[in-house]
């Protein structure tokens, strides 16, 4: 058996445990403890330790045996919770991650954060401690209160060794009423709130599910009090072979509370487990969506072939290549949802920070989140981290302000920092947003002025909050670990679009800042209009074209530097010519006979001519870098129905590199009008 594959299902479990476990930390109520909190922040400590001793992982075992104990003192109330421990306990948990994160790697932890980390839950142990009550086979029995639920746990083929061991870890669910030992069979009364199925998810760890049986001997009790049952002389003897589970009688009391066998509940939640939820590699799903990209593409193949065909010739098969399309559609969409992820998978990842943040800058902020439930692919959602994290870290340190600031201003003592997500059409918008000072127009123009950007007084407002996406900008009046270096808003635009999305800024000085990033849902298919040039077709994204339209000559004016403008309603737009861009042979000039298509790239319009508008479909996107290079003015490219490779445009560098070929080609002394000052540049 290949252990590997168990290694990897355990540092999966792990990483969930402690991201609940961070989730959980966080939202505590440090003055009023919710009892199911605690309960389940010590479980999931607990599985990790199980699991950790199970493959040998000393440092991790260690680590999570200390936090266990003071999660249990504090579950039992043994224990008064402050921010500081709490702290701690996220300190410990970041430890943990990183000890999971190196065992998976097949390296050793650093034993240095490791002692460091120990010797500070050992400190926290030492202070308040309380005796605690253990069970053992020396206690006399103890009545039972009104109410009181008690579980009949028998582990048999055992060895004695283990049973004080066993003993410990039952007693952690609650209090031990009663035990019972021989050579091999293990018998304990436990009193317990905790489901039969808790108990048993950590035995596993220890015992097998024929091994262990648990039984609810009694639900409420009258102040009687349970006594050991002795064992039979012959019993032992063969409790080293129990009974099947498939021919052991029911019991009436079974048969009531609905306790089966433990293999038998065992086999019921193993089952619905895989009918609920399967863990698959992402590397699996891409090959499945890849392979149903190349289904669509053979089935829009078979479509074009089909086209040409007699209808009444052809009609059965006219019909079939329809029902194929509709299945290919449906099989599609369904893969393709197999990758979207929802948006709490990026959201869980900020309230720690907003937590350790604020609290290093002084300041109350409150994080809320809207539309977790969102979906966007995966794939997206591990590239747009980065970028969020930063802007959520602009927001705390340059947006939200002080309380004592935010009191002066007359607004409440803490912050709302607002991350918030939903669907537009076939994009996902993200909203960051927060209540604090916004920007201030005067202090961005004289920065930019210092930095040499070319600024006036005359700019919009949109126009100035767009500068702090300028490279190297900076309003921070010193460097701190946390920002003032100029290096972060340029990156997060670049990277947004790189990703096929625009960022915009909105902002309401004295009232807050609003970050706002466009993304396609996704970037495996693609929604498109595909259009030629000459005996080339290009694939254009839907979503960058605003409208399309013939110009006549009169609305072509020339500009000063070689290039040409259309003024379409009053505005005067930038023209791209596609032939121009990629040296195509053959291709229409005449603007009267082409098509222009008004294009948006960050954020502006600019004019794209093309010789015709082919048709709107989806393409299946594949990266031209990974079989060829990287193209200027190219994103990526598809396969269409006919077998042959298109284009997919990038609208942002297509902009640019039109404007590096204006400024390459020789100026022409014509009457033209300086238009520099109002296209797009």
């Amino acid at each position: 058996m290949d252990i590997s594959d168990l290694y990897q299902t355990f540092f999966d479990e792990a990483d969930e445990l402690l991201d609940d476990m961070e989730r959980l930390l966080i939202n505590l109520d440090i003055a009023a403890p919710d009892d199911e909190d605690l309960n389940a922040i010590f479980r999931a400590a607990h599985s990790i330790k199980g699991g950790a001793g199970t493959f040998g992982f000393a440092y991790l075992q260690d680590t999570t045996h200390l936090l266990e104990n003071l999660l249990d003192r504090a579950r039992h109330h043994e224990l008064t919770l402050d921010r500081d421990m709490v702290d701690v306990f996220l300190q410990t948990r970041d430890l943990l991650k990183a000890q999971v994160a190196c065992y998976r790697e097949q390296d050793t932890p650093d034993e240095a954060a490791y002692e460091r980390i120990c010797a500070t839950l050992r400190q926290l142990a030492a202070q308040d401690a309380a005796p605690q009550v253990q069970g053992s086979a020396a206690e006399p029995a103890q009545p039972l209160a009104e109410g009181t639920r008690v579980l009949e746990i028998t582990i048999c083929s055992v060895a004695a060794g283990e049973h004080d061991v066993l003993v410990e870890e039952l007693g952690l669910f609650g209090d031990i009423v009663a035990r019972e030992s021989s050579a091999d069979r293990l018998t304990v009364h436990l009193r317990s709130d905790e489901s039969e199925a808790n108990i048993e998810s950590v035995l596993c760890f220890v015992v097998d599910a024929d091994q262990l049986s648990i039984v609810a001997v009694t639900d409420q009790g009258a102040g009687t009090a349970l006594e050991p049952t002795p064992v039979p002389a012959g019993e032992a003897a063969s409790a080293s072979a129990p009974e099947p589970a498939a021919t052991r009688p029911a019991s009436a009391g079974d048969a009531a509370s609905g306790n089966e066998p433990a293999a038998a509940r065992s086999d019921k939640r193993t089952a619905a487990t895989e009918t609920s939820s399967l863990r698959v590699s992402t590397e699996k799903v891409d090959r499945i969506i890849n392979l149903v990209g190349e289904l669509v593409i053979t089935q829009s193949m078979l479509e074009q072939t089909t086209a040409g065909l007699d209808p009444e010739l052809a009609a059965r098969l006219a019909e079939g290549m329809s029902q194929l399309q509709r299945n290919a559609r449906d099989l599609q969409e369904a893969v393709m949802s197999v990758r979207m992820t929802p948006m709490d998978y990026v959201f869980s990842r900020f309230p720690r920070l907003v937590r350790d943040l604020s609290s290093k800058l002084g300041k109350q902020v409150e994080l809320e989140t809207l539309g977790a439930s969102t979906e966007l692919d995966k794939g997206l959602i591990e590239r747009i981290m980065d970028p969020l994290t930063h802007l959520v870290r602009n927001s705390l340190d340059h947006g939200i302000e002080t309380p004592e600031a935010r009191e002066a201003a007359g607004k409440p003592r803490t912050g709302t920092l607002t991350l918030a997500a939903r669907h537009q059409g076939g994009n996902i918008l993200i909203e960051i947003r927060d209540d604090g000072a916004g920007l201030n127009r005067e202090r961005l123009l004289a920065k930019a002025r210092q930095n040499g950007l070319p600024v006036s007084d005359a700019m919009s407002d949109d126009e100035v909050w767009q500068l702090i996406f300028a490279p190297g900008f900076s309003t921070a009046a010193a460097v701190t670990d946390v920002s003032g270096r100029g290096v972060g808003m340029d990156v997060v635009k670049r990277n947004i679009q790189q990703l096929g999305g625009h960022v915009d800024l909105a902002c309401e000085p004295g009232a807050g800042t609003t970050v706002r990033i466009v993304l396609p849902l996704t970037l495996a298919i693609m929604d498109s209009m595909s259009v030629r040039v000459g005996a080339e077709v290009f694939i254009m994204p839907l979503g960058a074209i605003m409208e399309s339209m013939q110009v006549k000559s009169e609305q072509v004016k020339p500009v000063a530097g070689g290039g040409r403008v259309i003024h379409v309603r009053g505005e005067y737009l930038a023209l791209v010519e596609l032939h121009r861009v990629f040296d195509v042979p053959n291709a229409e000039t005449d603007l009267a006979r082409g098509i222009v298509m008004v294009v948006q790239s960050e954020g502006r319009p600019f004019a794209l001519f093309v010789d015709e508008l082919i048709g709107q479909h989806q393409v299946v996107v594949k990266n031209l870098e990974t079989h060829y290079r990287k193209v200027p003015g190219v994103s990526a490219a598809t396969i269409l129905g006919d077998g042959s490779v298109a284009l997919i445009l990038d609208v942002l560098a297509l902009s640019r590199l039109s404007r590096q070929r204006q400024k390459t080609e020789t100026r022409v002394d014509t009457p033209s009008v300086n238009l520099e000052q109002e296209i797009v540049s």
